[in-house]
């Protein structure tokens, strides 16, 4: 069934959050992210999408589920995701009853995104092998459908008739054939390029015969210039790529500290390409980031356009959602 959407705008507006423990503080952290979640309804805002990743001091967010059946209690409008359930490391039949019930509490403003996961940690502690991920991935959300829409004895059913369903991916063609064949949308991470995106959107509908919704994440900072915005961006940012890298290698993950900006800039050359990376992150000014966004918008069709907040403070994080709702949003 196709994903069906009111975007005739052409454009969906959401966060990213994934509670990102900048001063040792998990508590406070998850906290916050509900915050700025409840927030961002209040902004108008049409999304949130949380993420998932186990094993990690830095983003504290192994149970998206749990952070989602929170938010649904506390908001009434805006629509809840996951970016990503990683989908190998779930019994299909709670994941689906998970969903399902979610569905029911939020009265129907589920989004579903899966991933395949990968990490060190993860594969070791879920026994797993990175080289069947994406098979499992395909299975799952296939079985899980199957269970949410076609299996009698499976209760609750979701309240929505298809709960959107997007499938995350690099642009590889496989994983872009198989969302195609079954009518997924697609999501792309924060380094992904418009190319990549366009070339993935057109490999889509090659099959499909239409364009997929297309969940597009990018790293978000205003300022009064582009000079200040990189500022703010640029080292939380940083810091968030070390930690992740900490993960995949198994080792320690390390503390926030801006002044050590310099390391932490070489860390980041040497997990993105630093040209990509800074290409697609919409930071600067008010007017650079509606110029950026528009060109985004004339490019990528049936996008929801998702923000992931580069700060390290959560006043911050809402101060910029603020200045994006009042001087940026009314002009894309």
């Amino acid at each position: 069934m196709h994903l069906s959407f009111n975007n005739q705008d052409g454009i969906k507006l959401g966060i990213f959050l994934l509670t990102e423990n900048f001063h040792d503080d998990a508590h406070n952290t998850i906290l916050n992210d509900i915050e700025t979640a409840c927030y961002a309804e209040e902004l108008g805002f049409d999304e949130v999408w949380f993420g998932e990743h186990h094993f990690n001091s830095f983003s504290v967010i192994p149970n998206p589920s749990l952070m989602m059946a929170n938010l649904a209690a506390k908001t009434k409008s805006i629509r809840i995701g996951t970016a990503a359930f990683l989908t190998p490391f779930y019994n299909t039949t709670r994941l689906a009853e998970e969903i399902a019930t979610l569905d029911n509490l939020s009265n129907g403003r589920i989004n579903a995104g899966f991933a395949k996961g990968g990490f060190a940690l993860d594969l070791e502690y879920f026994n797993k092998n990175s080289d069947t991920l994406r098979d499992e991935l395909y299975a799952n959300v296939k079985d899980i459908e199957q269970k949410l829409y076609k299996d009698e004895q499976f209760q609750p059913k979701p309240l929505q008739e298809k709960i959107p369903t997007f499938i995350a991916t690099f642009a590889t063609k496989e994983t872009i054939a198989f969302a195609a064949h079954n009518g997924y949308g697609l999501m792309f991470s924060q380094g992904t390029t418009l190319d990549a995106c366009e070339e993935a959107q057109e490999s889509y509908k090659n099959i499909a015969g239409f364009y997929p919704q297309t969940v597009l994440m990018r790293v978000f900072a205003v300022a009064d210039t582009k000079e200040e915005a990189k500022e703010i961006a640029l080292p939380a940012t940083d810091h968030f790529v070390k930690s992740m890298r900490a993960v995949k290698a198994k080792g320690a993950q390390p503390k926030f500290n801006k002044a050590n900006y310099n390391e932490l800039l070489a860390q980041r050359y040497a997990f993105f390409d630093a040209k990509t990376f800074m290409e697609a992150a919409i930071v600067g000014s008010v007017d650079d980031c509606i110029e950026h966004i528009l060109n985004i918008k004339r490019r990528i069709k049936n996008l929801h356009l998702t923000l992931k907040v580069a700060s390290s403070e959560s006043n911050t994080t809402t101060g910029m959602l603020k200045i994006f709702s009042q001087k940026i949003k009314p002009k894309i």
